[in-house]
């Protein structure tokens, strides 16, 4: 079976994995970690590729980035191709360093976002090359030193992070380490490499009807989430087609804020998606009638969520204007 192509929605977070050829290290020392980071240094970090997390193992590397400007398959050509050159000639051999092509997963925020900040970080503990969080902490390598403070790295989005553990850096810094302590039990989850929603399920749940959701193995993400990066797919593919109401408020707000319609229904916390998302509320709930419950399903967050929107908006006069 042909292998998809890969997804290129700017605004969308991803989870990012490459592998050294046969599983061969793609680090030898010190110095060729420190040589990825500061190629990581140079293309990202900017408005264009923000880092959320990444991790540097002896054979592999994950990273969890949202591109916005940069498509991110230039940022990874760029990334893998100047380092392959790079390491080839410090240790004097030819031909291809990393295993096929990078995977890539789209991932749905509001559900794995904080999942794979901590599956990534945790790494060197799974794989017994620092014995505990304290050590992880000042393992240089990974970007939960930079988390807790005790290394810079200027590509690392610290704040994005640590702004859904608390307001106060010290009190964020402990909710996120004690997030870290209890995901050390989870151990591998093959869930959050990738695969979709399908990957995720219970036998239970794939003999019911939850087991028909949309799946594509380019995506982490529950069924509504992968439907809606397929219809955007589709679009730019074929041209638009007539939306109801709820799709046609929904697409005119995602151009409004210059978000893609999977970036709207990502769940994310990024200020701009919430403006984006609150005024679909407000809009959807006044003027169409649209249940919470069903703005909760299609915009990936908790229905209390919905309802904080709403309540604002009666309680302090309105955010939005007719």
């Amino acid at each position: 079976m042909p292998r998809l192509p890969r997804l290129d929605i700017p605004g969308l977070v991803y989870h990012v994995i490459f592998r050294g050829i046969e599983r061969k290290q793609i680090f030898r020392g010190e110095a060729d970690y420190k040589e990825l980071l500061g190629r990581l240094s140079s293309l990202a970090g900017t408005e264009d590729i923000k880092v959320y997390g990444f991790a540097l193992m002896p054979n592999h590397v994950h990273l969890l980035v949202r591109p916005l400007k940069t498509p991110l398959p230039t940022f990874m050509r760029r990334l893998l191709t100047g380092y392959a050159i790079y390491f080839n000639r410090k240790h004097r051999r030819a031909g291809h360093l990393f295993q096929n092509r990078y995977k890539s997963f789209a991932v749905e925020e509001g559900t794995y976002f904080l999942e794979l900040v901590r599956y990534i970080h945790l790494n060197p503990v799974r794989a017994g090359i620092v014995s505990n969080l304290d050590r992880l902490a000042l393992y240089p390598f990974t970007g939960y030193s930079a988390l807790m403070g005790r290394r810079k790295y200027s590509f690392m989005d610290v704040d994005d992070v640590l702004y859904n553990f608390g307001r106060n850096l010290k009190g964020a810094r402990q909710g996120l380490k004690e997030f870290m302590v209890d995901g050390i039990a989870l151990g591998r989850q093959a869930h959050l490499i990738g695969g979709g929603l399908k990957r995720s399920l219970t036998k239970l749940d794939l003999e019911s009807k939850r087991g028909l959701q949309a799946y594509d193995e380019r995506i982490l993400g529950s069924g509504l989430f992968v439907e809606a990066i397929l219809k955007d797919i589709d679009k730019s593919e074929i041209g638009a087609k007539e939306d109801g109401p709820l799709e046609a408020l929904l697409n005119k707000v995602a151009i409004c804020y210059n978000l893609s319609l999977p970036e709207l229904y990502s769940g994310s916390r990024r200020k701009v998606v919430s403006e984006a998302r609150a005024t679909v509320v407000f809009y959807a709930t006044k003027k169409l009638g649209t249940p919470p419950r069903v703005l909760s399903e299609v915009l990936g967050v908790a229905p209390s969520t919905i309802y904080d929107i709403i309540r604002l908006e009666k309680g302090e006069g309105g955010l939005f204007q007719d």
